[in-house]
């Protein structure tokens, strides 16, 4: 009985792995690239494996093959810089429209939408004359805290995953490729140029890596990004396991791999694992490595392989004449449009005791508080920004729409907190700044004389930055002393979370008849959310990821594995490399803290679940205007998987979407498992009174665990239980004892 166990497992592994991967276009030219490789010298070859500008990398000009050209930013094409810095080019040309950033995004559960997302990025990155965009961000938010976590898109691998390869489909059917960044497990901004995490091959392949293969074996992803940082002893720019074991022999990647800026420190062991493109510069892969094929340290097979890996992108992606590049307006009516749809699904409903929507036949003036309320999201602190031709802040938002629809409703704004963000100097403030008298008198006194009061909380992008981590997430500059205040006024308080990722929200929820996320939400984010605000729409996005209670209760946290204590850091490698330069060298051996992915499996609502810890807001969580009813749950077995069927039914009187949810439970596994996982969802839009039946499939490829013997991801038969709903905590649809046996 065991041997046939055993063997019904190995058969089920071959299944569940990637046999049916994406067909890829990558492959179509091979015979026209060997002619160019045999028709190249060792100098041109090597001249192509390290950057030529700050944003590309060179072609073979006599052999009519173009530079390849990338585009910085995963939520919109950054501007023109110079050459050879970070000093703008000063273009007229060179705007784009801002997308609302990857956690708003991850928050509509969209993948229709995710798609629009990465085919209007593609268009516009075309109109600039780009190949490669360095995006999209899909590590994994293991800590709210992290510097990108506004960047990247959830705390779970399927809804990650799911976006991802959706992203990468819309901007690759348009002609652009992608960089999916950071590989691998860049999952903190503190010391990432310097950390090297250590961590269980499953956790890494269940949690960490699962989006990339996503996006690689159903997507067919041309480019990657290697991370600044090590894993296992290795950096990810010559990590062999990650680069050459993982990326090309058991996902089968056919594409490119460039560095993070400045993230190559070697020759050899870089270009033999898998590196093809050091960015933005040439220390390693350069000269050193023209030097080290002629000693013989590496071979020209080598080189050739790395060369090929980049033509088969650079043909695939048709080159845009510079000639034609930034002659056209960026930011147009179409892309626009596709930020406005992202942006109203990505809004997140977290509280409401009937404030919202509001009721304008009885709410006459109303307060806005809260300089987040005219804060423009595009641009600020470090890395990737858009200078865009729009973007429409909450209250011009507020200002547009109730003008036009309800003029006799008037507005009246006040800062409420001191600025949070640089001095005159340019230097960044502290975030944790007590309230302002003067201006929380002046605050008080407008939402004295209110019908209802909006306070606009939250961080901003000098909060939010890449470079570094927050130290907390409590609200700045005294914005929980305001809330209360504002409350013991007038308690019609409703509070809007700016920010991109989780914050404290414990006193502005206890204190606020109404609690709304909104992110930084793109050029019509503010368009959107008074859309929301007023009903025009009812809120459907849902957390992608727990807003915990307290920071204590974060799993890396509670083992004490974040943060760190590097000391003596020489600050970040990015940050070092925008001051001083193409070619700056970064602290490489000195001060390298190691960090224990102790938590495993347990991230995120996984880990909450295990421990039965309380959160402020659960995975998943999102409030309509609308009240939806589940039932009739179905659960059908198919070739590859099971479709899991149930009928909707919108019991209110206004249209609306929801996001169904589906989780899996193994309560018998003789494999370690979270209590639950999310394994698949679907957005749905009803009508009022109207029901639909929802069919969700559920892919045996997703119910897999990685066997770390056998190396591939295995399906162990027995029973599961599947669980549908609106939240991780919300399922009233389950069905026990489903036998998952193929």
């Amino acid at each position: 009985m065991k041997k046939t166990i055993l063997l019904s497992i190995t058969l089920l592994a071959v299944v569940v792995g990637w046999a049916q991967k994406y067909p890829t276009k990558l492959m179509g030219n091979e015979q026209q690239i060997d002619d160019i490789i045999r028709s190249m010298t060792l100098e041109e070859k090597v001249d192509m494996l390290h950057g030529k500008n700050m944003f590309s990398s060179a072609g073979i000009p006599r052999l009519g093959i173009a530079d390849v050209e990338y585009a910085d930013g995963p939520f919109g094409i950054r501007e023109e810089m110079e050459p050879h810095s970070w000093n703008s080019a000063h273009l007229t040309t060179d705007s784009a429209t801002f997308f609302p950033t990857g956690s708003a995004l991850a928050a509509t559960w969209s993948t229709e939408w995710a798609y629009a997302y990465g085919r209007a990025m593609s268009r516009e990155a075309r109109l600039r004359g780009k190949d490669m965009i360095l995006g999209p961000a899909i590590n994994i938010q293991r800590i709210p805290t992290g510097g990108r976590t506004y960047e990247y898109l959830s705390e779970d691998p399927i809804l990650s995953g799911s976006l991802a390869v959706a992203y990468t489909r819309g901007a690759q059917d348009d002609g652009t490729a992608v960089c999916l960044k950071h590989y691998a497990l860049n999952n903190q901004e503190d010391y990432r140029g310097t950390v090297d995490v250590r961590i269980s091959d499953r956790a890494m392949h269940e949690i960490y890596l699962r989006p990339f293969e996503m996006a690689v074996c159903e997507a067919d992803a041309w480019g990657m990004m290697a991370a600044y940082n090590k894993v296992n002893g290795r950096w990810c720019s010559e990590n062999h396991h990650l680069l050459t074991d993982v990326l090309r022999t058991q996902w089968g990647f056919p594409g490119m791999v460039i560095s993070d800026w400045g993230g190559v420190h070697s020759t050899v062991d870089a270009v033999t694992s898998g590196m093809n493109v050091e960015m933005p510069g040439n220390r390693y892969m350069g000269q050193a490595l023209l030097d080290s094929v002629k000693a013989g340290k590496v071979s020209e097979a080598v080189i050739d392989q790395r060369v090929r890996e980049i033509l088969r992108v650079r043909l695939t992606v048709k080159p845009v004449d510079k000639a034609v590049a930034n002659t056209k307006p960026v930011g147009n009516a179409e892309e626009m449009a596709a930020a406005l749809e992202v942006a109203r699904r990505s809004i997140v409903l977290l509280k409401n005791d009937g404030l919202l929507p509001i009721n304008l036949n009885k709410v006459k003036r109303i307060a806005v508080i809260g300089e987040n309320a005219v804060t423009k999201m595009a641009l600020g602190g470090v890395g990737a920004g858009v200078k865009t031709r729009c973007e429409v802040t909450p209250l011009e938002g507020l200002q547009h729409l109730l003008g036009s629809k309800w003029p006799d409703c008037q507005i009246t704004y006040a800062p409420g907190y001191k600025s949070f963000g640089r001095d005159g100097r340019n230097r960044r403030q502290r975030p944790q700044q007590p309230a302002d008298a003067v201006l929380m008198a002046e605050a008080l006194k407008t939402a004295q004389q209110a019908d209802l009061v909006i306070f606009f909380a939250g961080n901003n992008r000098e909060v939010e930055t890449e470079g570094s981590d927050r130290k907390n997430i409590t609200l700045p500059s005294g914005q929980d002393e305001l809330a209360a205040a504002l409350a013991n006024t007038n308690p019609k308080l409703v509070t809007v979370i700016v920010s991109g990722g989780p914050v404290d929200v414990t006193t502005v929820s206890e204190v606020s008849g109404a609690l709304v996320a909104s992110w930084f939400n793109g050029s019509m984010g503010g368009q959107a959310l008074a859309e929301v605000l007023t009903g025009e729409i009812s809120p459907s996005g849902k957390l992608p990821m727990t807003w915990p209670k307290k920071l204590e209760d974060v799993p890396a946290y509670a083992l004490g594995s974040y943060p760190q204590n590097a000391e003596n850091s020489q600050g970040d490698i990015f940050v070092g490399l925008v001051n001083q330069g193409q070619n700056a060298r970064a602290a490489r051996t000195a001060n390298q803290p190691l960090t224990n992915y102790a938590e495993g499996l347990l991230v995120g609502y996984r880990w909450y679940d295990a421990k039965n810890v309380a959160v402020a807001y659960p995975f998943g969580h999102g409030l309509s205007y609308a009240t939806f009813k589940y039932d009739n749950l179905r659960v059908t077995p198919t070739l590859n998987g099971f479709d899991v069927s149930f009928t909707l039914t919108n019991t209110s009187d206004r249209a609306a979407e929801e996001v169904a949810q589906v989780y899996v439970s193994r309560p018998n596994s003789t494999v370690e498992r979270p209590v639950k996982e999310l394994k698949a969802f679907r957005r749905v839009a009803l009508k009022a009174r109207k029901r639909q039946n929802v069919t969700i499939p559920l892919r045996y490829a997703d119910l897999g665990h990685w066997d770390e013997t056998r190396q591939t991801w295995m399906l162990e038969p027995g029973e599961i239980t599947i669980l549908v709903g609106g939240s991780s905590v919300e399922l009233p649809l389950c069905q026990a004892n489903v036998a998952c046996n193929m």
